[in-house]
């Protein structure tokens, strides 16, 4: 059935396939397997281009997605007064975000050679196929280029991963110092040349800008949390992979190395960007120019952003966000998080004429983090500092009992610049809810270390509070987690975790005996854990030390200002507003995060002119060139605000 194609000689680095467009409609089922790239050889690294019409491919989402959570829309309207938002998103204003790949195609067509360059995860094959039938109906012809040709081969990529990956049954590696460019065999990619008999030429891929094309660059993005749904169904690979791995093994590639590689390269792209392609709805791509993001970026650091959360089950997973959150899905067993500011994985959304385009949190950073982080933007760079994210346990259960690693330890073992430091807040409670905090004033750690040693090989239980002290849990209490501190969440609590950004350095040392959601023990790390917990942190001192006793520093006939106070080790602090009508602040050169703990809606109006409401348990962030802001408050009692800073 090839009879109608024309192709050279097979080898990976260079090959380019050519369908005549006067293809019959009938060899389209026998072709199907071809046009995907599946199971043939080295077919499926250099990509046909097909000129038919052809049926959408990946026409289920379900086949691309491995989770219950719901596709986010093309499409949203911001939610009601005192409605959590899902979809948050800055305004652009008017005929910015352009809808479908009519259009796209349209930009491409314009020019004779494209550099087209992103993210893995991206359904490059679906892509091509898909511009490829729009630019043969224009009566066009266009060479493809795979930047993944030029790749070296998995075996030899992975041989130089394998130090940053640590143990295989470890989910902890440490942070690559590799670069983009040690992923390709630079004499493939200096032979990746556009054809001049060719009407257009288009090289594409992870990395496709190290080709060198003098050429207008495009740049296709996916959501982390999409990126992560693919990869658990087995749609998307590691970078330079060959074949899927296990979820937990493909995670751990993706956070020390891949998103590494791949986010050094986009800082060092992005003021070259033209146009932006948000590709978590393969079926309707959104696309941006390149100045108007950078553009909305910019507005962003003098004004606001709110990120884009996501949520994820889990084993001790509750039910207070599904049933006080619209729009998620609530057929779902639980929902454990909510990544409400997780810098590493979160988006951030812009709307124009109603559509949600979504960028990566990062590309603020790289794009203006001296204007969002002011005073400390030496010291963190590209690393938003503070994490604000939920823990929901209400009819769930305990968190594991767990610390996090101390300063000189992540750097050494995990090449991390700071640790994990965290706070509890406790945003909602019900019935006798608790947080495990420190040890008993007589605990031996000889015996501790055993009884761990044998619930984890017995899969077993054991009587956790005779070495770890259990507090009762009051709505607005603070509970201090400096690295080092054993520490859980107990069942029926909704904690608004505020931390340090680090987030999977968590060792967890005891479990309840249970197993996760798929069935299989979660990874304890308890000679992690064993190295850093810190032992002085007991008795009498865990109530001295690491609960936070409030305290007012200011108060006038507007509003009340509490001081929470964190720990010494925490480099963050925490302030609490109370108030009836509306404040005025200034930023004096700071970040702040703030949330709505108490109330229904606040309104924000900052110097530069712009407004935004805000609901109840929105996580949304003032940087420091904001200069100076209004909060409003819109409900018909008191509402009540807590914010983080750098101190």
């Amino acid at each position: 059935m090839l009879f109608e194609i024309y192709s050279f000689p097979l080898h990976r680095e260079c090959i380019y396939v050519y369908m005549f467009i006067h293809i019959k409609w009938e060899i389209q089922k026998n072709m199907e397997e071809y046009n995907l790239g599946i199971d043939i050889g080295e077919v499926q690294m250099i990509d046909a281009v097909i000129g038919i019409e052809s049926p959408p491919i990946h026409s289920s989402i379900k086949a691309i997605r491995k989770t219950e959570q719901l596709l986010a829309p093309v499409k949203a309207k911001a939610s009601p007064q005192g409605h959590y938002d899902i979809y948050p998103a800055f305004p652009l204003g008017k005929g910015k975000i352009n809808s479908g790949h009519q259009s796209l195609s349209e930009w491409i067509i314009r020019h004779k050679t494209v550099v087209i360059d992103g993210y893995i995860g991206v359904l490059w094959q679906a892509f091509i196929e898909t511009m490829t039938n729009d630019i043969i109906r224009q009566g066009k012809t266009v060479r493809w280029f795979r930047s993944e040709a030029a790749m070296k081969a998995p075996e030899e990529i992975d041989c130089m991963i394998a130090p940053y990956l640590g143990d295989s049954d470890s989910i902890f590696g440490k942070i690559t110092d590799k670069k983009l460019l040690d992923w390709f065999d630079e004499d493939k990619l200096q032979r990746i040349t556009p054809d001049p008999c060719a009407d257009m030429n288009i090289v594409i891929g992870c990395g496709a800008a190290l080709a060198g094309w003098d050429a207008p660059l495009m740049y296709i993005d996916l959501p982390k949390n999409e990126l992560q749904f693919r990869m658990r169904a087995g749609a998307a690979l590691n970078l330079g992979a060959d074949r899927p791995a296990d979820s937990r093994k493909m995670y751990k590639r993706s956070y020390f190395v891949d998103w590494r590689v791949l986010n050094e390269h986009k800082a060092h792209i992005l003021p070259e960007i033209e146009v932006f392609v948000d590709e978590q709805r393969p079926e309707n791509y959104l696309w941006m120019h390149g100045n108007d993001m950078r553009t909305g970026l910019t507005a962003m650091s003098r004004n606001f952003f709110r990120a884009r959360p996501w949520f994820e089950p889990g084993i001790w997973g509750g039910n207070w966000m599904k049933e006080h959150i619209d729009g998620l899905n609530k057929h779902v067993d639980n929902l454990a998080w909510s990544f409400e500011l997780m810098a590493l994985e979160n988006g951030l959304m812009f709307e124009s004429d109603d559509y949600r385009l979504e960028v990566s949190f990062d590309f603020l950073m790289y794009n203006n983090y001296k204007e969002v982080l002011g005073d400390c933007a030496d010291r963190f760079k590209y690393d938003f500092p503070v994490r604000f994210d939920f823990l929901d346990t209400f009819e769930g259960g305990n968190l594991s009992v767990q610390c996090h690693p101390r300063t000189d330890y992540i750097r050494k073992e995990f090449g991390m610049p700071f640790t994990q430091d965290e706070t509890y807040y406790v945003l909602d409670c019900k019935e006798n809810p608790c947080v495990y905090l420190g040890f008993q004033e007589d605990v031996v750690p000889e015996e501790f270390h055993r009884k761990l040693l044998e619930a984890e090989q017995n899969v077993t239980e054991i009587d956790i509070e005779k070495y770890v002290r259990k507090f009762p849990a009051h709505k607005h209490d603070l509970f201090l987690i400096p690295n080092g501190t054993i520490h859980a969440s107990g069942m029926d609590n909704l904690v608004l975790e505020i931390s340090s950004a680090p987030y999977i350095f968590t060792f967890k040392m005891y479990d309840w005996g249970r197993v996760d959601l798929d069935g299989r023990p979660r990874p304890i790390n308890i000679e992690h854990g064993m190295k850093n917990v810190d032992f002085e942190r007991r008795g009498k001192k865990v109530e001295e030390e690491l609960i936070s006793k409030p305290y007012i520093l200011e108060e006038t006939d507007e509003y009340i200002l509490e001081h929470l106070p964190t720990h010494p080790l925490h480099f963050y602090d925490v302030h609490r507003y109370a108030f009836d009508r509306e404040i005025l602040l200034e930023t004096n050169g700071k970040c702040y995060v703030w949330m709505l703990v108490e109330g229904s809606s606040i309104l924000l109006e900052t110097a530069n002119g712009m407004q935004q409401r805000f609901n109840y348990a929105e996580t949304f962030v003032i940087p420091s060139n904001a200069r100076s802001y209004k909060l409003t408050n819109l409900g018909k009692g008191r509402a009540l605000m807590v914010k983080a800073f750098v101190k």
